[in-house]
């Protein structure tokens, strides 16, 4: 758990500056969670009252469409976090699924631990909007990703954002992720050889 709690308090450092009593205050309500692979950790039509960092395996994020075909939004990797943000911070049904595809180590912060941190910390207010524009940038870079380029393209991306990410999932995801078919993913990853 010490590592853990180490990686994660890196992390936040990264986006707060944080003294020892607060990491101390803060770090006490979190919570930590081992799932297993392909355990869903929430599903659609839930209400999201966690986020997640990831402090080892992999997570995606993703949907089922009108036809009924499961469609990944995002993955989260070690050092990342894990959420339908909106849900989480609505209070609404989430439109996403989050499920874990290796073992996979979680620390869980609940909606009422960020509210103490935005009372307790001091810059706890600044880590909920970092948290907040992370997610707007993630949508975004999906959202430019699939109108805008080739799946080449989409394809090198992925493998610069998520490293490691062809070992480690299968093909099934990876297509569904840069919107395209297996076949073509194929045809693809023979291009790169």
């Amino acid at each position: 758990m010490s590592s853990i709690n180490d990686n994660l308090r890196e992390l936040i450092s990264e986006y707060i500056e944080l003294n020892d009593a607060e990491w101390q205050h803060f770090s006490s309500k979190l919570r930590c969670k081992e799932v297993r692979k392909n355990e869903i950790v929430m599903s659609e039509g839930s209400l999201a009252t966690d986020i997640y960092f990831v402090a080892s395996g992999i997570m995606r994020t993703y949907f089922t469409n009108e036809s009924g075909e499961e469609k990944t939004f995002h993955f989260s990797i070690e050092n990342t976090f894990a959420a339908d943000y909106e849900s989480f911070l609505n209070g609404t049904q989430s439109k996403y699924s989050i499920q874990a595809l290796e073992p996979t180590q979680l620390v869980l912060m609940s909606a009422e631990t960020l509210r103490d941190a935005y009372k307790t910390l001091r810059e706890g207010q600044k880590l909920g909007r970092i948290i907040a524009e992370k997610y707007f940038f993630l949508w975004s870079d999906v959202i430019q990703d699939i109108y805008m380029l080739a799946p080449l393209a989409r394809y090198e991306n992925m493998k610069r954002k998520f490293p490691g990410i062809l070992q480690r999932v299968t093909q099934h995801y990876i297509a569904s992720y840069l919107n395209i078919t297996p076949v073509h993913l194929s045809r693809l990853k023979r291009t790169k050889l």
